[in-house]
């Protein structure tokens, strides 16, 4: 498997693997944007348990971010989503990682950010949560979120790869969990 770097990364946005404008393009990653609806946690005084493997969620509520923004206090979660769509070939795989600077400012990425060959059609969601104690921080549609690298490997068969035993194929908008397969 090996990384790819800007001349191969400038070749994926040609193609439409991502759809990233090309002055996002880094050395080794593209740079990603935060669209404009997110959904928040719907907390309440009565503690609600989530039955992870009855495939159950957290209760969410959709909010569109564009006019002001979102204001998330410490300890606040939230999905988001990146603006751009992903088409993943046979023998591409990437990673999300958030941008250093959100995190220098305690903003955290949950690490849930693989997507494997043959994910198509669908925006990345994003796990983020407040991990300061005393600041509120302000996320605004198409701010730079994160980046995404990208690593080419032996091609995956179809029945195989993310196409056939993927969940999140086709999402074009911040989605919630589907559970575990």
């Amino acid at each position: 498997m090996s990384l790819l770097s800007y001349l191969e990364l400038v070749d994926l946005v040609n193609e439409g693997v991502i759809t990233a404008d090309l002055s996002r393009v880094n050395g080794s990653s593209i740079d990603v944007k935060l669209d404009s609806i997110i959904r928040v946690e719907r907390c309440s005084l009565k503690k609600r348990v989530v039955d992870l493997a009855a495939k159950d969620n957290i209760s969410t509520k959709e909010v569109d971010i564009s006019q002001n923004g979102w204001v998330m206090h410490p300890g606040d979660f939230i999905l988001a989503s990146s603006r751009e769509v992903f088409n993943l070939p046979a023998d591409i795989s990437c990673e999300y990682k958030l941008k250093s600077s959100m995190a220098r400012n305690g903003l955290e990425h949950l690490n849930a950010g693989w997507c494997d060959a043959h994910w198509h059609g669908s925006k990345l969601t994003l796990e983020l949560k407040n991990m300061t104690r005393g600041h509120s921080l302000l996320l605004r549609e198409g701010m730079a979120i994160g980046q995404i690298v990208f690593y080419r490997h032996a091609p995956v068969p179809i029945e195989a790869g993310y196409a056939v035993k993927g969940q999140y194929n086709n999402q074009l908008k911040v989605t919630e969990s589907k559970g575990i397969q």
